[in-house]
């Protein structure tokens, strides 16, 4: 048994997200696991760019009301209780709703290679988050 010790809270890099989120990692593949899970923070608009994971991504709503989104244009309201799973490969973003703040666990794998779990992309224009929002 070992206890790891509290990781603090971080800003995220602006590279990879729009406006402000914050990150509190809480487990990263200490070791036989891949399994990284970090409690992430979004405010109001708040949202990572577009992005995928190799293995695919839990998110687990903890608080608030936000968006998931998908290249084809899929899009969810998600709410604190609610769970939604990401495919491996799945191109898609999340964040707040535009009036409402949001807070998820992450929960992803490492590929069994040791690469790097997410691949990030480009920004998600504000008017498709827009629309996403009216929509969902």
């Amino acid at each position: 048994m070992e206890l790891l010790p509290v990781r603090p809270t971080v800003k995220t890099p602006a590279e990879a997200f729009t406006g402000d989120v914050y990150m509190t990692p809480i487990f990263n593949g200490a070791g036989p696991s891949r399994m990284t899970v970090a409690l992430v923070r979004f405010t109001p608009g708040a949202r990572t760019n577009w992005h995928s994971h190799a293995v695919g991504q839990t998110l687990h709503v903890t608080e608030g009301v936000g968006l998931v989104g998908t290249r084809d244009g899929h899009v969810l309201r998600i709410h604190a209780g609610e769970t939604v799973v990401c495919p491996p490969d799945e191109e898609h973003w999340h964040g707040a709703g535009p009036d409402t703040f949001m807070s998820h666990l992450a929960l992803l794998e490492a590929k069994p290679d040791g690469g790097d779990p997410t691949t990030w992309q480009e920004p998600v224009p504000a008017d498709t988050y827009h629309d996403a929002a009216r929509e969902a």
